[in-house]
């Protein structure tokens, strides 16, 4: 007798079933929730970016540096996202601007209804400039809009170059890329021409800047940046009026 062979990715055991792909249904989801923030964000004249890299590459260092610089010039605050702790919202607000940690527990992203959320414990209104600081991780929160008006991604130095064609999504979808930790570029096997070369590969329109938030170096330029998107949020809304 023959016996009729099936490759293991297509034996189906007994009583299972074809579940349906719950993930579009999820980002279906939280692009509505995001349509809110968005909207209040606007309505508001609230310039929204959305902070991601990998777990390491500096991303509250570089909110504390930019709180020292900026705090007199902007009405700032942070949305800081983690698994677990408070500490990297304590270290935000000991810089001098207001900080609340959302608790993921375990969840390897931030998601727009957790900013909605967070929304009922902190006081955004009549803010300048809101950071979210998204959760260390370079997959995951590539597919979830939180709202933001920009996406900035930190890749660090001592992380290895080769990030932006490894994990596309996140520079494909990002408006700025900050090279963090440069003052340590003497010392590690990093070559900042390289990854310029592949983040623009991926995309084109990506902008970068080149920053150090214990040295000082580039924070000038990162600040300037902000406060060119704030000042044009503003005028748009001018307009618009």
């Amino acid at each position: 007798m023959k016996v009729e062979r099936f490759a293991k990715s297509n034996r189906m055991p007994v009583g299972a079933i074809q579940c349906e792909n719950t993930t579009m249904n999820l980002l279906k989801a939280n692009d509505f929730v995001a349509k809110v923030i968005r909207d209040k964000m606007a309505a508001q004249n609230t310039l929204l970016v959305n902070i991601t890299s990998s777990a390491g590459s500096g991303k509250t260092t570089l909110m504390q540096a930019t709180a020292y610089k900026l705090k007199d010039k902007l009405k700032m605050a942070v949305l800081v996202g983690d698994l677990e702790t408070e500490r990297d919202a304590i270290r935000i607000r000991e810089a001098g601007i207001e900080s609340l940690q959302i608790v993921t527990n375990g969840v390897c992203h931030l998601e727009a209804q957790m900013i909605q959320q967070a929304f009922d414990h902190i006081n955004v209104e009549g803010l300048d400039l809101l950071f979210i600081e998204n959760v260390g991780n370079l997959v995951c929160p590539a597919a979830f809009d939180l709202g933001e008006d920009y996406r900035v991604t930190l890749i660090a130095s001592t992380e290895g170059d080769d990030k932006p064609k490894k994990y596309p999504r996140m520079f494909l979808t990002s408006e700025l890329m900050l090279i963090s930790k440069s003052d340590l570029l003497p010392y590690v096997p990093f070559s900042v021409e390289a990854v310029i070369k592949d983040a623009r590969e991926v995309n084109p329109e990506i902008e970068t800047i080149t920053i150090s938030s214990t040295s000082g170096d580039g924070i000038d330029e990162w600040c300037d940046w902000l406060l060119e998107r704030v000042k044009e949020k503003k005028a748009k809304a001018e307009v618009n009026a």
